[in-house]
């Protein structure tokens, strides 16, 4: 049980630095620092389609990570 769960952290490690790295950068320094604010005040949208599917499935993994985190800790520290 122990190995499977730290098969399975590995594997959302991996989705996780994956799903990051297919992201698209929000900025380009000072001058995407400024549009980005912009752009946001005025309800411009940039999030559509593969982006806003991206950034559910980094959440969604994140927080997966974080518990499976948590409970394998917790298994290796009590076994």
């Amino acid at each position: 049980m122990e190995i499977a769960m730290k098969i399975l952290l590995i594997i959302f490690s991996i989705g996780l630095i994956a799903a990051v790295l297919l992201q698209k950068g929000k900025s380009a320094g000072l001058s995407g620092a400024i549009t980005g604010g912009a752009e946001h005040l005025f309800g411009k949208q940039k999030a559509r389609g593969l982006d806003l599917f991206l950034q559910r499935l980094t959440v969604g993994l994140a927080v997966g990570f974080f518990i499976l985190s948590l409970i394998v800790a917790y298994v290796v520290g009590n076994g």
